[in-house]
């Protein structure tokens, strides 16, 4: 069974994100979904034929995990954006729990941002960890690399060049601006609660 891509043009017209940075990064997206059902078709049809020691098998399954990571990455991020900013609120359990891991708001938001600007290619991803009710942000380097196993992904900020490039250069800085003042707060607290 084939993964469908999901659609996230409500995104387009988003202030300060140019609908062609966008689109491009959409297709992007696109690729990381279509790569995911060509290596998962192949695997399958590898299996059915009995292919489980060869290189092909190892290599192909470890690729499978940065193609699954690179579109569910995507989902994640996209998801978090919307057109209208949707705040905090400040009451929510969400809230309550960053301000126990980090002290205040303003010291979690110095952080992620602090991590959005190092050198460097990847995600910044605000990470829960159900087991311990602990809040971590956490630079991934890699889509297959860094992760928090276990924990759930609650806020996801892309800072590969492709997702500020078009629009700002080498101004990461404004990128992460625009980042933060798009985000939907109620779906990272929706994820928070699941």
């Amino acid at each position: 069974m084939n993964y469908e891509q999901k659609d996230f043009n409500s995104l387009l017209g988003i202030k300060g994100l140019s609908d062609t940075m966008l689109s491009n990064h959409f297709t992007l997206y696109a690729g990381y979904v279509a790569n995911f059902n060509k290596l998962n078709d192949i695997l399958v049809a590898m299996e059915k034929d009995g292919k489980f020691g060869t290189p092909e098998y190892a290599e192909l399954n470890r690729r499978l995990g940065w193609e699954w990571n690179g579109m569910r990455l995507h989902e994640l991020y996209f998801g978090n954006m919307t057109e209208n900013f949707v705040p905090m609120e400040k009451d929510s359990e969400l809230s309550k729990s960053i301000i126990k891991e980090f002290g205040s708001i303003e010291f979690w938001e110095k952080d992620f941002r602090s991590m959005a600007a190092m050198r460097g290619i990847g995600w910044v991803v605000l990470y829960h960890d159900a087991e311990t009710g602990r809040l971590f942000n956490v630079w991934i380097n890699e889509h297959d690399v860094g992760h928090f196993a276990g924990a759930v992904p609650l806020l996801v900020m892309d800072v590969f060049e492709h997702a500020y490039m078009t629009d700002y250069g080498i101004k990461r800085a404004a990128y992460i601006n625009v980042f933060m003042e798009n985000i939907n707060w109620k779906e990272v607290k929706k994820r928070f609660e699941k």
